[in-house]
Formats: C-alpha cells, sequence, structure tokens
C-alpha cells in the first residue's frame, strides 16, 4: 500500500540483513544521485557488499562469522 499522510512509510529493521522499505521509494546517494523504486517492498542494503547499490542483492547471506568454522549462510552479525 502507498505511503499517505494517515499511513507513514513503514521501514523494518533485520538484524542481519537489508532495511525493507515500503515502496514507492526515492533513495539519494551520499553523492546526490537519485535512485527510484516503484515495487511494493524494496530492500536497501546495509552491508555495502552490494553488486546493485543502494538496493541489497543477498550478498550479506555470503559473509562468514569468525570463529563460527565458516557456516554457510551465516552472516556474521548486523552489517
Amino acid at each position: 500500500m502507498p505511503n499517505s499522510a494517515d499511513r507513514p512509510c513503514r521501514i523494518t529493521v533485520g538484524r542481519d540483513g537489508p532495511l525493507l522499505v515500503e515502496g514507492p521509494v526515492e533513495v539519494v546517494g551520499d553523492d546526490g544521485v537519485r535512485y527510484t523504486s516503484d515495487r511494493f517492498t524494496v530492500a536497501i542494503c546495509t552491508c555495502r557488499r552490494t553488486r546493485t547499490h543502494p538496493w541489497c542483492d543477498t550478498s550479506h547471506r555470503r559473509r562468514v562469522r569468525p570463529g563460527n568454522g565458516g557456516a554457510p549462510g551465516d552472516s556474521g552479525g548486523a552489517d
């Protein structure tokens, strides 16, 4: 559902993943470039490993947690 005056934008913060933002959204990068998406929900990268910045491409799933024996799929904590 689109944002409106009576329904603010919802952002869901996950422990080991991206920010999930209910769209449509416009993201302004630190260089001033604007990125837009009309999708219902978008995932914004917080680990900085994505190749599709600012959108998450699940690169955080490949991160290995130190001392965990390199368990597949372990993201190693908050990004």
